[in-house]
C-alpha cells in the first residue's frame, strides 16, 4: 500500500479539528507526538519510562512524557550561544538529508553509516550521524538493562524526540537547499519566510488550539487497521516512507518561484500540508510507542 493512500482522508479530518492561534511545531509537535505514544503504552513500558524520566535533573523540562518528548532539541540548543559543545556534538542526528533530485540514498546521507566503537555511549557517538541510525543506537542502549541508568535516560530522551523529527518530512529529504531552509515562501494568512520554517510552526498552527486537544483528535481518528500497520517496519522504512512524502507533497507541490525567488504557497498547498503533518505526527506516536512497547517489556 502507497504511504500517501491515506492522506485524502486525513485531510477531511485535519480541517474538522478546531481552528486555533499559533502554536509551533518544535514544541507543540513533539509534544502531540508524546501524547500520542503516551495513550499507546503498555503498562511496562510507562512505568518503565516514568522511572527514568523522574530522574531528569538538567532542568531544561516538566518531567513528563509530552514535555520530555522536546528535550533533544532543548539539549542541543542549550549552549548555542556559548561554546556550542552539545550543538555541533547532536545537530546532524536530528535529520537525514535524503535528497529530492539525486535519489534517496540512505548510506551517504547517514555519513557512510559510521559504527560506534566498541563501549563508546550513544550519547557521545560521532557528531556526524544521522537521526536513522542514532534512533538504532538509542533503541539498544534503552533495551538492555546492563547499561547505566543515566545513559538508559539519555536514549529515551533522544528516541523520544528523533523517532518524531524522522517523520517531519524536511527532516527526510532535501533538495540541495538544506531541507527546505534555503527556499523562501509565503502563503495565505502567513508571512514570508523559509520553506522549513512553514513545515516545522505554519501547518501545524492549523490544527487546533493545542497539544492535548490535537492529540486527543488524532487519537480519535486511527484505526484498528492503520495502528497495525503503523506501528510495524524500521527506521531505514520510516525515512524512506517520509522522503515519499516529502517528494509529493511539500516539493512536489510546490508552485513555481517567483522572479523574487518567492515560492508564493496556495491555499491549496496549506491544506494538503496540514493534512499530511496530521498524518505525520500521528505514525510518529503510534510508532514511537510501539517501538517503546518492544523495547521495555
Amino acid at each position: 500500500m502507497s504511504p500517501l493512500a491515506p492522506v485524502a482522508g486525513w485531510a477531511l479530518a485535519a480541517l474538522c479539528i478546531v481552528p486555533a492561534e499559533a502554536h509551533a511545531w518544535g514544541d507543540e509537535g513533539h509534544e502531540i507526538i508524546g501524547l500520542i505514544a503516551e495513550h499507546y503504552l503498555t503498562p511496562a513500558a510507562r512505568s518503565t519510562v516514568e522511572h527514568l524520566l523522574a530522574g531528569d535533573d538538567t532542568g531544561l523540562v516538566t518531567r513528563d512524557l509530552a514535555h520530555e518528548a522536546t528535550w533533544a532539541d532543548k539539549y542541543r540548543d542549550s549552549d548555542r550561544d556559548g561554546a556550542r559543545l552539545r550543538y555541533n556534538a547532536t545537530r546532524d542526528w536530528h535529520f537525514v538529508d535524503l535528497e529530492i533530485r539525486d535519489g534517496p540514498d540512505l548510506n551517504s546521507a547517514c555519513h557512510g553509516r559510521p559504527r560506534l566503537p566498541q563501549g563508546t555511549p550513544a550519547s557521545r557517538g560521532p557528531a556526524h550521524d544521522c537521526v536513522i541510525d542514532k534512533i538504532e543506537q538509542f533503541s539498544a542502549e534503552l533495551a538492555d538493562p546492563r547499561v547505566d541508568e543515566a545513559e538508559r535516560r539519555l536514549a529515551l530522551q533522544f528516541l523520544l524526540h528523533l523517532v518524531g523529527d524522522l517523520h517531519q518530512p524536511l527532516h527526510a529529504s532535501d533538495d540541495h537547499d538544506q531541507g527546505g531552509n534555503r527556499k523562501l515562501a509565503s502563503g495565505p494568512g502567513f508571512s514570508q519566510n523559509n520553506l522549513h520554517h512553514d513545515w516545522d510552526v505554519v501547518f501545524l498552527e492549523r490544527l487546533g488550539p493545542g497539544s492535548a486537544a490535537i492529540a486527543r483528535s488524532l487519537i480519535a481518528r486511527v484505526s484498528e487497521a492503520e495502528l497495525l500497520r503503523w506501528s510495524r517496519g524500521t527506521p531505514d522504512e520510516w525515512a524512506l516512507e517520509t522522503f515519499a512524502v516529502a517528494k509529493q507533497h511539500a516539493y512536489g507541490l510546490l508552485p513555481a518561484r517567483s522572479d523574487a525567488g518567492i515560492y508564493r504557497l496556495s491555499e491549496a498547498y496549506a491544506t494538503d500540508a496540514s493534512a499530511v503533518s496530521a498524518q505525520q505526527l500521528t505514525r510518529a506516536g503510534v510508532r514511537l510507542a510501539a517501538l517503546l512497547n518492544r523495547l521495555l517489556r
